[in-house]
């Protein structure tokens, strides 16, 4: 049997973002803390994935203990999450996996969200998020 968050995960749609580029949303409602998927890429060394993320303004890269994953080639899922201060989404890494879970409630038709923390933004970048409590930077 087929786990409940692929069914969420495969409804989800890439489409114009009020943050910046595209965003990914969600069709239907989801609730606080399911489980909406998880992060898909290239499986490269941790070296490599730096290597090519220098110079990026867009990276859709995750490291995680031993590997990274590269979503760059991807053309769907949370290679299109856009970064808030706020967000409805959390990222939750295990060795081998980046798996997105929801914070709260997630209403249908919203874009979602996920706080980068760390980046190789370092600082530098203008957050465009738009959320209350924005921290300015990325």
């Amino acid at each position: 049997m087929k786990p409940a968050w692929r069914s969420v995960y495969a409804s989800l749609v890439v489409r114009g973002s009020r943050i910046t580029g595209s965003g990914l949303f969600t069709p239907r409602r989801i609730r606080a803390r399911a489980k909406i998927g998880e992060f898909e890429g290239e499986r490269v060394a941790i070296g490599e994935a730096r290597r090519r993320a220098r110079g990026r303004r867009i990276v859709a890269i995750v490291e995680l203990e031993r590997h990274a994953l590269d979503a760059t080639r991807i053309r769907r899922g949370f290679r299109f999450i856009n970064h808030s201060c706020e967000p409805n989404t959390f990222m939750r890494c295990t060795p081998t996996r980046a798996e997105f879970y929801a914070r709260r409630d997630i209403a249908a038709g919203e874009e979602l969200t996920v706080d980068y923390m760390e980046s190789h933004h370092d600082g530098k970048l203008a957050c465009r998020c738009g959320a209350a409590r924005c921290r300015g930077f990325i």
